[in-house]
């Protein structure tokens, strides 16, 4: 019994070793390629919600990778074409205390597949990054009409 008993402490040792392994590759990987935000689902009460990730801007979506998700992909992926910024705003109460220097933008529903809205928190310069991205996406004018 004794040694049953030390043999499945050992495998959820050596699964732990593993999570935690991926967990860093992970985050490593993250950092380095992405650029770093905060992103939240609204409707939010007024200080929760906020998910620390990257961001990586493809030709046609944001994908947003959350830090502490050990999932492969992107964990929210937005489309360039449906993405409006409704609104800019600075961090209020106590938002400044993990969001200070930042701006924060709120992006109208509809941005995702599901139809949801977003508060994305970045850095000056990295808004900056955002917003070009943005503007220089194709106009929807421009798009081809399909034939029905």
């Amino acid at each position: 019994m004794l040694s049953s008993i030390s043999l499945l402490l050992g495998i959820m040792l050596v699964v732990a070793v593993l999570v935690c392994a991926l967990l860093a590759y992970r985050l490593a990987q993250l950092r380095k390629a992405g650029t770093p935000v905060l992103l939240r689902e609204l409707p939010a009460a007024a200080d929760e919600g906020w998910r620390h990730g990257t961001v990586h801007y493809g030709d046609e979506t944001l994908r947003y990778f959350r830090l502490s998700s050990l999932r492969p992909g992107p964990t929210r992926t937005l489309t360039r074409q449906s993405i409006e910024i409704s609104r800019r705003r600075r961090p209020e109460g106590t938002e400044a205390d993990i969001l200070e220097g930042m701006i924060i933008m709120e992006l109208e529903p509809g941005a995702d597949d599901a139809g949801r809205a977003y508060e994305l928190a970045m850095a000056p310069g990295a808004d900056t990054a955002f917003q070009s991205w943005l503007e220089s996406r194709q106009s929807h004018r421009s798009q081809r009409r399909r034939s029905a």
